[in-house]
């Protein structure tokens, strides 16, 4: 993992926290019978770096009245517990992600995301990411790309998702669109 070798890699931070270990440190922070009881990991819109620092885990939480908890982090550091009213999930259920099929953590996902040919030439500003159950291929990171326009490089344009395994690491399928940065 490059944030346990301390490395720099294209917009990683050494000191910006993976998924995986904030699903850690939110265990701190909710109820005995929801740890580890992950169902979602997002995060929001990167800013200044392609490694997102806001993130929010939600956990399985049997306790709740939506049968949820998810915690906020910014930076690394707990900034709110809640327990959101995820009117969708309580009447499909909140299905928890199968931890034994979670192997690819969040800088992992990125990195293998950078490394697909058709980003080679853009300037990448920023990425968002959710961890999440897909039927066809069990978790997966949907990574949302933005890059700088080429005609106004001040500008970002929104250039599609790239949705990874979580558990191979490999890119299951594509959806950038870079005619957008025209």
């Amino acid at each position: 993992m490059l944030l346990a070798c301390g490395a720099n890699f294209s917009g990683f931070a050494a000191d910006e926290p993976t998924a995986f270990q904030l699903v850690k440190e939110g265990n701190k922070h909710v109820g005995e019978e929801a740890k580890d009881r992950v169902v979602e990991i997002r995060s929001e819109k990167s800013i200044a770096t392609l490694v997102p620092n806001i993130w929010y885990v939600t956990y399985y939480d049997p306790d709740a009245s939506a049968k949820a908890t998810e915690v906020k982090f910014g930076a690394g550091k707990k900034l709110s517990v809640k327990r959101p009213a995820r009117i969708i999930e309580f009447a499909t259920g909140n299905k928890e992600l199968d931890k034994e099929k979670l192997k690819i953590d969040s800088d992992e996902a990125l990195k293998i995301a950078r490394k697909e040919s058709i980003l080679d030439k853009l300037d990448l500003k920023a990425t968002q990411m959710w961890l999440q159950r897909n039927g066809d291929y069990g978790p997966v990171w949907k990574i949302r790309f933005w890059a700088a326009k080429l005609r106004q490089p001040t500008e970002n344009a929104d250039i599609g998702e790239l949705f990874i395994s979580a558990e191979t690491g490999k890119v299951v399928r594509n959806e950038l669109k870079i005619s957008r940065v025209d």
